[in-house]
């Protein structure tokens, strides 16, 4: 596979990007849907299921991604950019990995608190791997619940610097990755 330029991000990562950010989009559109729901509701049960599955192939793309830039690492920013910008780009990157390891953790032990395992797209299970008490799981809740909408707004901020390096500053950050 072809190494990134020194200018823009290479294939593999680029279509790891683009994949969890659709998915990340879909399972916040998922997620928001299924709190309107009951537990009675025919699209309930299918809707988490999808969410579930969703979920999990965020965690393995993530880990993917973040192997794959210990390979094939970012080309550098601009000279252009203020360190300032720098600083919080690297931030808001190294946030945004957290997120997508930590958010489909905290949904796994939600999930797997009553010992059931988590069935993805009918290929294979995820069985709980430890005891979740009710603590543990309210928390994860909290958390889950907190992190996604956090993920949410920092991904639309991610996206709205891009477009302002863009288009405003036309400076390319945004060709890197298309």
């Amino acid at each position: 596979m072809r190494q990134p330029s020194t200018e823009r991000y290479g294939v593999v990562a680029r279509l790891l990007h683009w994949s969890i950010a659709a998915l990340i989009f879909t399972l916040l559109a998922l997620g928001w849907y299924m709190v309107g729901l009951t537990y009675f509701d025919r699209w309930y049960n299918a809707a988490l299921s999808w969410h579930r599955a969703l979920g999990l192939l965020v965690l393995a793309l993530a880990l993917t991604f973040l192997l794959w830039r210990q390979i094939a690492p970012s080309p550098p920013l601009p000279a252009t950019i203020s360190r300032a910008q720098q600083v919080a780009a690297s931030a808001a990157h190294h946030l945004l990995f957290t997120l997508m390891v930590l958010i489909p953790v905290t949904g796994y032990l939600v999930s797997t608190s009553a010992g059931k395992s988590i069935e993805v797209f009918g290929w294979f299970a995820v069985p709980p791997l430890i005891d979740v008490n009710d603590t543990l799981r309210d928390l994860a809740i909290k958390i889950h619940f907190y992190c996604a909408y956090g993920t949410g707004l920092l991904a639309l901020g991610h996206a709205g610097a891009a477009l302002k390096h863009q288009f405003i500053d036309k400076d390319g950050i945004l060709s890197r990755m298309l």
